[in-house]
């Protein structure tokens, strides 16, 4: 019989995310990006989940949207980072793919293809990762104009926020500001600019199409909040089985490093989950999980295949209980704070060595 760690994905709470990005987002329609082999929840099973409800889906790459067709789906699909060889624009035209398109050399793709798919314009307004500028936008929309199949198939145009997270700054408001310049003379033309973060921004501008990522999956995008705070749902619970327990006197250490050591007698326990797992080994002693409804601690060094917890607070725990690492009781930013980094992490670095149980 294999272990029982597992992670149980639910697809209910996927659809009242993507419900709630729809609440906030006013009139702009809501496209549901399922990139990351959909953020680490499997990109068929978000993308069937969400096949009643999203009229478009958005990945990075062509072969995260060839899944998407794999799986039976027939929504317009956005590459949010183009596409990477040439002979891909016609593949695009013939499966319904939208490319985002944010360098010269992929117009001159573009230009040459037999077959044109719809696309859209990438605008850097200040992330300073991929786009054109937007002082150099009219430019390039003007030699677009030239051949009317190519104009015919423009979209519109997309940006991203460096910022959003933190409703403090005034980075996204000046990249509104400079995205709302640049596309002025095409008001025909679709906009998109709001990331999950976005949506949670007072008076926010999201124009046409906003593009929820990491809030479908019940993960804050947000600095300093949890999901659970924000009224998102948990989609992936992490959890594994307690196979070890044991009193340690006090003096005693545990694990790798010996940095861990009880301060009086305490109550421990082993569970099957490691790194090897995709759980974070730089997730130190204090990091919550939780068994039995009652919320515990770990304590030492996380190994390959295994993690301590102190079961001080969690007397009734015993072998074969299920440990939640995250979920609905943990949240994942929770975790995601312990060890230094963010719940998009996470989410994605669950190892395949752990079934998605739907």
């Amino acid at each position: 019989m294999p272990r029982s760690t597992v992670a149980r994905i639910d697809t209910s709470a996927i659809r009242h995310n993507y419900r709630m990005a729809c609440e906030r987002a006013g009139s702009a329609r809501v496209m549901a990006v399922i990139k990351a082999d959909g953020y680490g929840h499997g990109i068929a099973a978000v993308a069937r989940a969400l096949a009643d409800e999203a009229p478009r889906y958005a990945v990075a790459c062509l072969e995260e949207a060839l899944a998407i067709r794999e799986a039976g789906l027939s929504q317009p699909v956005v590459l949010l980072q183009g596409i990477h060889q040439r002979d891909d624009m016609a593949e695009c035209a013939r499966r319904g793919f939208h490319p985002v398109l944010h360098s010269d050399y992929q117009l001159d793709w573009l230009g040459a293809a037999a077959e044109i798919p719809a696309f859209w314009l990438k605008v850097n307004t200040g992330m300073n990762r991929l786009g054109f500028p937007a002082e150099s936008l009219a430019a390039r929309v003007d030699a677009l104009s030239a051949k009317p199949v190519l104009q015919s198939a423009l979209q519109g145009f997309v940006t991203h926020f460096a910022c959003a997270d933190d409703p403090a700054s005034q980075v996204t408001a000046e990249q509104t500001r400079r995205f709302s310049r640049a596309v002025a003379p095409w008001p025909h033309l679709e906009k998109s600019v709001g990331n999950s973060a976005a949506h949670f921004l007072e008076g926010q501008a999201l124009f046409d199409w906003s593009r929820p990522g990491i809030m479908l999956y019940g993960g804050s995008p947000m600095i300093g909040q949890t999901g659970s705070e924000l009224g998102l749902k948990a989609a992936m619970t992490l959890e594994a089985p307690l196979i070890a327990t044991r009193l340690l006197q006090a003096g005693d250490c545990v694990g790798y490093g010996a940095t861990w050591v009880a301060d009086r007698d305490t109550r421990m326990g082993m569970v099957a989950v490691g790194y090897g797992d995709g759980y974070p080994r730089h997730a130190g002693t204090g990091t919550p999980a939780a068994i039995r409804g009652k919320r515990i601690r770990l304590i030492g060094r996380v190994s390959m295949d295994m993690l301590a917890v102190d079961l001080s607070s969690a007397p009734d725990a015993r072998e074969g209980d299920a440990v939640e690492l995250w979920g609905p009781q943990v949240s994942v930013d929770e975790v995601a704070a312990h060890a230094g980094t963010i719940g998009y992490e996470l989410l994605t670095g669950v190892t395949a060595r752990v079934p998605r149980l739907y």
